[in-house]
């Protein structure tokens, strides 16, 4: 899945040693806002410090998200897991879905017969010529 937007947080950087396998890890939580006409907010993690160095996300940059969503049950509760696995700038995202899209073969221009002439629509037989417009038809 995808989501274009601006980042609007970065939460602290979380880092560890895992107990079964004694490697180091990194992870960051980052909050992304979509530009819709009610926008969204998402968060995203970023795990291994490797990808948190290659992706360089910072806060007010407009990025599209590439992640992954699943959900894991702790103590009969379950909660949802949004990783990140690809971050480019929103520009990028845009250009590289138009180079990717193949070439719509154009089609066949097909001989039609001409159309008549538009006709001019007849007069609303309902209207009343002394009711006020819909301008002036308020309530209040």
């Amino acid at each position: 899945m995808e989501i274009t937007g601006k980042i609007i947080a970065a939460l602290p950087l979380r880092s560890g040693t895992s107990a079964r396998t004694g490697n180091t890890w990194a992870s960051q939580e980052f909050v992304i806002e979509t530009h819709e006409q009610y926008p969204r907010r998402c968060v995203f993690t970023v795990f291994g410090e490797d990808r948190l160095k290659e992706m360089n996300i910072q806060i007010g940059a407009e990025l599209t998200v590439s992640f992954d969503i699943d959900a894991h049950e702790y103590n009969g509760r379950w909660f949802n897991d949004i990783r990140a696995w690809r971050v480019v700038p929103a520009q990028q995202a845009v250009a590289g879905n138009v180079a990717q899209a193949p070439a719509a073969p154009a089609p066949a221009p097909a001989a039609a017969p001409a159309a008549p002439a538009p006709v001019a629509a007849p007069a609303d037989p309902f209207a009343n010529p002394g009711a006020p417009s819909a301008d002036e038809d308020l309530p209040f």
